[in-house]
């Protein structure tokens, strides 16, 4: 199915394009944010600010609807994806701080190939060979850029590890969604999530706590904003383009963060970096156009079977 533009009007595909171009630029000046601060302010302490800028856009919603904005049959599930995405956020913050910006987000990608064995083993979706071997493929191009083999015994960075953990429990908190979507507005989604993630933040925010800098405030305001933000872009423009046309833009981020890790951070990616990044780009953009090829199929398949 083709999406046509409006009269006068740019294509939906174009302007999910450039919804997805913003969140890619949104989503490097946050990386951005997060690394510059990061030797001050730990990752705990940044996710809980994080949390806060998403209650305070939710609030209007919170304030107008009350109970209505809480409604779920779901309340486990609500709770435990909370609990992932937190832990989620904190173990990338970690892994923005310490690893090159382009690593960082490299790894990020990974969890398009953790979703694969998800979907089969929670969701029950039936996942075919072509689609196995894409993830295959794309753990493979993660091991070219950590390298674990390199000095002959295995050796894999703190860092690293947090990062590809994070994009594990990433895959958790997709999965939910895929769940918890059959029957519950996004509002009511966003809103559990803001807020349980919120409460979650706050031990670690405790136990790491420092009085910020006015100039430092400003900046943790302005990141947890910006990361906000940048949800609201990435959403919309998957809302309105098609997954796989989208996809390849939201890659851009790429090419961000390695000219920002290279211009402000004097950061230049490797030979491996660049070659992993390349197979797990790969990777993920074939099980993106797969599944969006599924979904197409399916429809038009129940399509002629209510004819």
């Amino acid at each position: 199915m083709t999406l046509a533009a409006k009269p006068g009007g740019l294509s939906p595909n174009l302007q999910g394009a450039l919804w997805m171009l913003l969140s890619a630029i949104s989503f490097s000046v946050m990386t951005t944010l997060i690394k510059f601060l990061g030797s001050d302010y730990p990752a705990a302490l940044q996710t809980f600010y994080r949390q806060a800028a998403g209650v305070a856009v939710l609030l209007p919603i919170l304030v107008r609807h009350r109970g209505a904005a809480f409604a779920t049959t779901r309340p486990g599930i609500m709770m435990f994806r909370s609990l992932v995405g937190t832990v989620g956020m904190i173990l990338s913050f970690y892994g923005f701080q310490k690893l090159p910006l382009a690593d960082a987000n490299a790894l990020s990608f990974t969890r398009t190939l953790w979703l694969v064995p998800l979907a089969a083993f929670i969701v029950k979706e039936k996942v075919g060979p072509l689609r196995a071997g894409a993830a295959i493929v794309g753990f493979v191009g993660v091991l070219l850029m950590v390298r674990p083999m390199a000095d002959g015994e295995f050796s894999m960075g703190v860092p690293a590890l947090a990062m590809l953990g994070s994009a594990f429990l990433f895959a958790f908190t997709v999965t939910g969604m895929k769940v918890l979507t059959r029957d519950h507005s996004t509002t009511v989604i966003l809103v559990w999530s803001a807020v349980l993630g919120f409460v979650l933040s706050i031990p670690g925010a405790i136990l790491t706590w420092r009085v910020p800098e006015p100039k430092d405030f400003l900046l943790l305001v302005a990141m947890g904003a910006i990361a906000t933000a940048n949800q609201a872009c990435y959403i919309k423009g998957m809302s309105l383009g098609d997954a796989g046309a989208m996809a390849p833009i939201d890659y851009t981020r790429l090419v961000f963060s390695a000219a920002i890790g290279f211009f402000l951070f004097h950061e230049i990616p490797g030979v491996w970096t660049v070659a992993g990044a390349a197979v797990v780009v790969g990777a993920t953009l074939f099980i993106t156009l797969r599944e969006q090829q599924l979904a197409r199929s399916a429809k038009l398949t129940a399509q002629a079977d209510a004819r």
